[in-house]
């Protein structure tokens, strides 16, 4: 079965058990997600099945819209609420100082990706790094956070919705924003709910041609070329400007790159569900 739809992953399970359910609803074997999200999040996990595994990197998966809930006085070394060691009590916060913190980190923000996230360092994810007790340092980095909204505070607990670029962490997010006020905060809830344009539709199965971010072209040669595998003439397309293409028909689509007068296959003749 080739198919890629949204699903909407429960919290207390990782990515990967959840995936493992799907499969086993779908009756199907080869399957992945693009996106990981923690074992305590919840929302939108884009699913692939069949060939449509090699998509996702086809996908613009950006902006990310979260809704979360941060403890304003906890600490967590996962800045989540699966490792809180110390809880502060403070006094409430006029809204007006938190209308200044949100407004201050808008656009982009620098940050340090939590140690408890998959960030691959020397092959290894980081979060297995610090199960190990192995000492690591991550870089800074900048991720735009093109909106946020305050949408509830009952102190200490203050719920908002946020829209970061592809690579941003909220909890990291939530760690500026205590900062700025002078304490620590953790998440306690954390929703994703879209990844660009796509957003959980019941699992709906998507029309892959549609939703790939690349711009069409025409082989105006021998479909045999395509079905076959064949090395490609770039003479014989539509456009032949160095880029990335999709080549639709009727019962299959290829992926093709054009460099340099040379034309490789991204991938060859996948078939549509």
């Amino acid at each position: 079965m080739n198919a890629i739809f949204v699903a909407d992953k429960p919290t207390g399970l990782s990515s990967n058990q959840f995936l493992s359910r799907l499969k086993r609803k779908y009756k199907v074997k080869k399957a992945g997600y693009s996106g990981t999200l923690d074992p305590f999040a919840s929302g939108a996990l884009i699913v692939a099945f069949g060939s449509y595994t090699r998509l996702f990197r086809f996908l613009n998966k950006s902006p990310k819209v979260y809704e979360a809930t941060m403890w304003i006085g906890a600490s967590s070394k996962s800045l989540d609420n699966q490792n809180i060691t110390q809880v502060q009590k403070i006094l409430p916060f006029a809204p007006s100082s938190l209308e200044i913190v949100r407004q201050d980190l808008l656009g982009g923000v620098e940050f340090i990706p939590p140690k408890y996230s998959a960030k691959n360092i020397n092959g290894e994810r980081a979060y297995n790094l610090v199960k190990k007790g192995i000492e690591f340092e991550l870089k800074k980095q900048t991720m735009q956070v093109f909106s946020c909204e305050i949408l509830h505070y009952m102190h200490p607990f203050l719920t908002f919705r946020i829209s970061l670029s592809e690579g941003g962490y909220v909890r990291s997010y939530t760690e500026l924003f205590a900062k700025k006020l002078g304490f620590d905060a953790t998440l306690t809830a954390l929703r994703r709910i879209s990844e660009g344009k796509f957003k959980f539709e019941n699992e709906k199965f998507l029309n892959p041609t549609e939703i790939l971010d690349i711009k069409d072209n025409e082989y105006l040669g021998d479909i045999s070329d395509l079905l076959d595998g064949k090395e490609l003439n770039v003479g014989k397309l539509k456009f032949k400007e160095n880029g990335i293409y999709l080549l639709n028909y009727d019962k299959f689509f290829s992926i093709i790159e054009v460099q340099n007068d040379m034309v490789n296959y991204c991938l060859n003749k996948v078939e549509k569900c």
